[in-house]
């Protein structure tokens, strides 16, 4: 093995007894916060009805402010990830809560397109998609778990609209300490991760263009850990025959990763109730969730809007991490529109 990887920003390598108490990673808003809100939401709104057409400075969050730079902080030098509660779910819309969490949002970061509908606030939920479609997104499908896995940005962030009816608690792992364990106990496996290794474009490739890139698991940079970990993504390349055929020793790297962060001791589960949101930085925590259950004649379809936001925490960065890496993504600039159920009654 010629690369010796290195232990990197011990600092965060907590475990699960260290994150036990949620009041530790939940800042909830004051009545002073909400009126605050509630001030900037009606700001925004007679600037256009267009969620596109809000910027940060139409959206005056004077007083929350540094509490939203503490979150930042947060998630970039501390733990990784945040919960805030709650926007008042009974007293406004989903478009205003939407508007909302878009807002708090821009105090965190410039949001960033999910894919190649250019959207740049998402839906999570059962889009009705089969799990055998070769084009499927993890926010397109419902009901099942996902296994831990990071998004395509700096930070991303969840706001709950409607739960499920019962199951789907959201699963954050910490990969600092998977990665610093991995180099003290298999330094070859994480060494291989630093390599190159093929991923599968989901069908978004630019047009005309090659249906694989490629991106490592693991960066080192100005002695940061960057992570871009989707081992789902990474094995569907190997459906394309001109891709790069992964090694024995990657395809160990891989799902040594995979069972690690199912560990309890690397993990902290949370409920994201209606009107929390979730904040974590892709790069330092990775998340999944569990297996839930809908009922949608009775109100109950778990829908959850989605952010990726680019910090401005973060002054340096690899290329292969700047917002607009799949450039072609933010050609068409929208929103997806995907109407909640109604809310369950009684």
């Amino acid at each position: 093995m010629s690369f010796v990887p290195k232990e990197l920003e011990t600092h965060v390598n907590w475990r699960s007894t260290n994150v036990a108490d949620p009041h530790r990673w939940t800042m909830m808003l004051t009545e002073s916060d909400q009126r605050e809100l509630d001030h900037a939401l009606k700001a925004a709104k007679s600037v256009s009805d267009n969620l596109l057409d809000i910027r940060k400075e139409s959206f005056p969050l004077d007083g929350l402010v540094p509490k939203l730079a503490d979150v930042e902080r947060e998630l970039i030098d501390g733990r990784g990830f945040m919960r805030i509660g709650a926007l008042d779910t009974a007293r406004y819309s989903d478009d205003d809560l939407t508007l909302l969490y878009w807002g708090i949002g821009l105090h965190l970061g410039d949001p960033w397109p999910q894919n190649k509908y250019g959207h740049m606030m998402g839906d999570v939920t059962d889009q009705g998609k089969a799990l055998d479609d070769p084009t499927l997104r993890g926010n397109e499908i419902g009901l099942i778990g996902l296994d831990y896995h990071t998004d395509g940005s700096d930070l991303v962030g969840l706001m709950c609209l409607r739960p499920a009816k019962s199951g789907g608690l959201s699963c954050v792992a910490n990969v600092v300490a998977i990665y610093n364990e991995l180099v003290r106990v298999r330094p070859d496996l994480a060494a291989a991760l630093y390599n190159p290794l093929p991923w599968d474009f989901r069908g978004e490739q630019p047009a005309g263009g090659q249906r694989y890139y490629m991106r490592a698991v693991f960066t080192e940079h100005e002695g940061r850990l960057f992570n871009f970990f989707v081992p789902q993504y990474i094995k569907a390349s190997q459906r394309h025959p001109e891709a790069p055929r992964l090694s024995a020793l990657e395809h160990e790297a891989i799902d040594t990763v995979c069972e690690m962060a199912r560990r309890p001791e690397f993990n902290v589960y949370m409920e994201i109730p209606p009107g929390y949101m979730q904040f974590i930085n892709n790069y330092h925590v990775l998340h999944g969730r569990q297996p839930y259950e809908d009922d949608v004649a009775h109100g109950y379809k778990r829908h959850l809007k989605r952010l990726w936001l680019a910090t401005h925490q973060l002054k340096s960065r690899p290329q292969a991490f700047a917002n607009g890496a799949h450039g072609h993504w933010a050609k068409n600039k929208s929103v997806s529109r995907i109407a909640a159920v109604q809310r369950a009654t009684g």
